[in-house]
């Protein structure tokens, strides 16, 4: 409980949040955090250690992490002075919203605008800084509504549009046509392409970077198999990256992490796409057999799949938890979302173990 004494300092905001808590216990399995499967070869491994290991620890990082963004120009096809690399996506979204916080001419606040559902942090980060958020949902087929992400845009004149792509918890990529609806829509803000799980999808949408000045892009490791090192960045405009990087913390990347995930971006290239393969392979195969027991599956382009159970979400998200098995459930956010869970691709066996205890509710 908060002592009195600082409650008149504290921003009113964050009465209506709460601490972002990840699922703990006695779970064997893990299918709830859309991390990768342990599939690392024990050569790339002990090179990933061998870079942890490296670099003197009585040394402050590299504050322009100089080698890591030449790493990630070079992987997304950037120059290093469009990028950002922060502490995971999160920091990097805390970091825009903390840079583009001035309320459009007109507005009384600055806003964001989002879809709904996706990733909680753009939410969470925006109200935190008093941010207005206004969200959107998705249409049927989970994809964006244009014609209300449009009037929401001129009624809200919004400072950022994020748009994830693929979506979580959705899964699915946002149709290029409706995405670029909505970037000439709204021409006043940044609109933020975050595309976290792009290995796992078909194409990236990087192309729209030079197409539209208003858009940049996120991305990240921790998806692939390295979400421990807590790499994501930020591809945009030059001028823009300048302004971002203002409010940057000088060292808030340790040496440890700069240097293994730049052994990570040039080294394990074959790597990643084993893992991706093994991911996008059992994905397919998962969403058939969950299919067949009656689940609904979602087509996605993520680790990940977006399941409709016929009983409420609740029970079954209790029953495999009860056979050690966790997965995200969202049956709290009731209404269409009371019957979804949310199931990352683990191993193969993995898999098979779910398959086995979900059969029960199905």
């Amino acid at each position: 409980m908060t002592a009195p004494r600082f409650a008149h300092l504290l921003r009113p905001e964050l009465a209506d949040l709460a601490a972002y808590v990840p699922h703990t216990g006695d779970h064997e399995i893990r299918l709830d955090g859309n991390e990768a499967p342990p599939l690392l070869s024990s050569n790339a491994r002990a090179g990933v250690a061998h870079a942890l290991a490296a670099g003197g620890l009585e040394r402050y990082p590299d504050p322009r992490a100089t080698e890591l963004r030449e790493a990630i120009a070079a992987h997304v096809g950037a120059t290093p002075d469009e990028i950002l690399v922060g502490t995971g996506s999160d920091e990097v979204i805390a970091l825009l919203l903390t840079t583009l916080s001035q309320p459009r001419a007109g507005a009384d606040a600055a806003t964001i605008l989002t879809p709904s559902p996706t990733f909680v942090m753009y939410r969470l980060s925006a109200a935190a800084r008093g941010i207005r958020v206004l969200e959107v949902p998705l249409d049927e087929r989970w994809d964006l509504d244009v014609a209300q992400m449009r009037a929401a845009i001129e009624a809200g004149q919004p400072n950022i549009v994020f748009l994830a792509t693929p979506n979580n918890p959705t899964g699915n990529r946002m149709s290029e046509d409706r995405i670029r609806a909505v970037i000439e829509a709204a021409e006043g803000a940044l609109v933020v392409l975050d595309e976290a799980y792009v290995a796992f999808a078909p194409a990236s949408l990087a192309h729209l970077r030079h197409v539209y000045p208003n858009v940049a892009m996120l991305g990240t490791i921790s998806k692939i198999g390295f979400a421990a090192l807590r790499i994501g960045w930020l591809v945009g405009p030059v001028e823009l990256i300048r302004e971002v990087d203002k409010v940057r913390q000088p060292y808030n990347l340790p040496t440890p992490s700069q240097r293994a995930a730049t052994f990570v971006l040039r080294e394990l290239r074959a790597e990643i796409d084993h893992v991706v393969a093994h991911v996008v392979g059992e994905r397919e195969r998962l969403g058939r057999e969950l299919g067949r027991l009656g689940f609904g599956v979602s087509p996605s382009d993520a680790n990940f799949l977006w399941v409709e159970t016929k009983r409420p979400a609740k029970d079954v998200f209790e029953g495999l938890a009860a056979s050690k098995i966790l997965v995200r459930s969202f049956h709290a956010r009731g209404g269409r979302l009371a019957n979804r869970l949310r199931i990352t691709i683990g191993t193969r066996e993995e898999n098979n173990r779910l398959l086995e205890a979900i059969a029960r509710w199905a």
